[in-house]
């Protein structure tokens, strides 16, 4: 270690195969000051597969130690160490660990950057056969039903390709989701062992593959999901728009900016969204009184 301020490293592990391990990512390994694991014994097995050895201090970092470690590891980078974030496969930060380490790194003006790995997000999109000019990746849909279809519900009207990640044991309830929200002859791609010895890319209608995945399915699972189809400017009544806008509104968008997207993806001018969120919450706020004043 030196007396600057230290650098943090995340780095991309093969998904499946080894060998797809770049040569940078062994280099980063043998020579990191401390390397942080998701899985300290995965790691052994893949220093081992490497035919290196780490020379640096390895400790675990999952989401069970996230929060606790975090400031440990912002301090050795304070003090001149170069740290390295590894998850079990994968790229840190997507849908894994990391996160809360690159936020509070960056708030402390400490240099992060990234040997790029595999992807299972890019891999199984390329697979999918759907069209990858536009995708947006959605991770791990809520475990719970009822929050699990409200998220869909939220992107029903989605055009671009959707990504999402799901365990094993619950990939048959989640494309029973989306059959039901996106209509069973939505087109998906069901990837599974990426780079692994038993791959395997299902194909076909939502509702199809609902039916394939009830007979059980094994292994690291990604979902790619066609979007939907652009049928023009929508007619949606004021109740709707203002649906929409509260949805964003949610989901953290300023009001401002939530008007103006609901406005271009229903293709109406922003003065006539802006007037029905105003004259829904004007009837909020006088109901009740009138209310009152007609019994």
């Amino acid at each position: 270690m030196t007396g600057t301020t230290g650098t943090l490293v995340l780095a991309g592990t093969p998904i499946g195969d080894v060998a797809d391990a770049p040569p940078r990512l062994a280099a980063e390994l043998e020579t990191a000051d401390i390397v942080a694991a998701e899985d300290t014994r995965r790691l052994r097995r893949l220093t081992q597969a490497l035919g290196i050895h780490t020379t640096g201090r390895v400790v675990s970092y999952f989401e069970g130690n996230e929060s606790a470690r975090t400031p440990e590891l912002v301090e050795a980078l304070t003090g001149g160490a170069r740290v390295l974030l590894v998850t079990d496969a994968g790229m840190p930060s997507v849908s894994d660990p990391g996160y809360r380490l690159v936020a509070a790194a960056v708030e402390k003006d400490i240099k992060v950057t990234a040997v790029p790995g595999p992807s299972a997000v890019l891999t199984a999109l390329a697979l999918s056969a759907l069209p990858v000019d536009r995708f947006c990746f959605e991770g791990f849909l809520p475990r719970k039903a009822g929050e699990r279809l409200g998220r869909l519900r939220e992107v029903a009207d989605e055009r671009r390709t959707m990504v999402f990640f799901e365990a094993p044991h619950r990939l048959d309830d989640t494309l029973a989701a989306m059959a039901e929200v996106f209509g069973a002859d939505r087109r998906a791609a069901v990837c599974r062992e990426l780079t692994k010895t038993y791959e395997e890319v299902k194909r076909g209608p939502l509702g199809d593959l609902a039916v394939w995945a009830a007979e059980g399915v094994r292994g690291e699972i990604t979902v790619v999901v066609e979007g939907a189809a652009d049928s023009g400017p929508e007619e949606l009544d004021a109740e709707e728009l203002v649906r929409r806008v509260r949805v964003r509104e949610e989901a953290g968008e300023r009001r401002k900016e939530a008007i103006a997207a609901v406005a271009a993806d229903a293709g109406l001018p922003k003065r006539e969204v802006f007037d029905a969120v105003v004259a829904a919450k004007n009837a909020e706020r006088t109901g009740p009184a009138e209310g009152k004043g007609r019994s």
